[in-house]
C-alpha cells in the first residue's frame, strides 16, 4: 500500500515538474520552452436548409420527385426566413423544374410567377429574372401554351442580351425555334436553327451542338410529313 502510495505522488509530481518546463508560474512560456500548440476548432455548423437540400438531392436521385419537392420546398421556407434570398430564389426554380417533369404545369407556373419571380426582382436580380423566364418559357411551351412560351423566351434573350450571356441567349433562340417547329413555321425555324449553329461556333459553345442536331432533325421529320 505504501509502494503504490509512493508510485501515486512520484508521478504526479513529475507531471507537475514537466509542466513546468512549458509555462511559467505567470502563464507565460519560457523561454527555452517548446512551442505550444494552438487547437483550431473548425465549425461543422450545418444550416437547417442546407440539411434540407442535402436530403432533397439525394431523394431526387433516388427517383422520388415527391418526396424531394417536400424537402426543397422545406429548405426554400428556411432561406427566405435566413435571409438568404438568392439560394431562395435557386430552389424556387429547382421545384419548378420537377414539377414540371412531373407535368404539373400549373403548379410550376405559380412557383415561378407567385414567388420566384417577386424575389428576384425585390433583390434586383436580373440574372434570377433571366432563369425564371427561361423557366416559364418552358412550361408553357410544354403545356402547349406556345404564345405566353414565345414571350417569355423573347424576354430572356433580351436580358442575355444586356447582360451579355452568350449562353442564355442561344438557349432563348432554340427555344423560339422549336416553338415555331410545333407551329409549323418551318421556314421561320429553320433560320433560327441557321443562326443559332452561327452563334455556337462564334461563341465557343459546342454544349449546343447536339441541342441543335436535335431540333433540326425534329424539324426535317414535321415538314417531310406537311408535305
Amino acid at each position: 500500500m505504501k509502494r503504490t502510495a509512493l508510485t501515486l505522488v512520484a508521478f504526479i509530481a513529475c507531471n507537475w515538474a514537466m509542466a513546468q518546463n512549458f509555462i511559467s508560474p505567470n502563464g507565460a512560456e519560457n523561454a527555452g520552452s517548446q512551442p505550444a500548440i494552438n487547437i483550431a476548432v473548425i465549425s461543422t455548423k450545418v444550416s437547417n436548409a442546407d440539411k434540407q437540400m442535402e436530403l432533397a438531392e439525394f431523394n431526387e436521385q433516388m427517383g422520388d420527385l415527391s418526396g424531394a419537392i417536400s424537402l426543397y420546398k422545406k429548405a426554400a421556407e428556411e432561406y427566405n426566413a435566413d435571409k438568404k434570398y438568392n439560394k431562395y430564389g435557386s430552389v424556387l426554380l429547382k421545384i419548378s423544374a420537377l414539377l414540371l417533369e412531373q407535368e404539373n404545369y400549373n403548379e410550376a407556373e405559380q412557383v415561378v410567377l407567385k414567388s420566384a419571380l417577386k424575389n428576384y426582382s425585390k433583390i434586383g436580380s436580373r440574372n434570377g429574372q433571366m432563369l425564371s423566364y427561361n423557366m416559364l418559357g418552358r412550361i408553357y411551351f410544354a403545356a402547349n401554351k406556345l404564345t405566353q412560351s414565345m414571350w417569355f423566351y423573347t424576354q430572356q434573350g433580351i436580358l442575355a442580351q444586356q447582360l451579355n450571356n452568350p449562353s442564355i441567349y442561344l438557349d432563348s433562340v432554340l427555344g423560339i425555334a422549336d416553338i415555331k417547329i410545333k407551329k409549323k413555321e418551318f421556314g421561320l425555324a429553320s433560320k433560327d436553327l441557321l443562326r443559332a449553329e452561327e452563334l455556337a461556333k462564334a461563341s465557343n459553345l459546342p454544349q449546343y451542338n447536339q441541342r441543335i442536331r436535335v431540333s433540326k432533325s425534329i424539324l426535317t421529320e414535321k415538314s417531310k410529313g406537311k408535305s
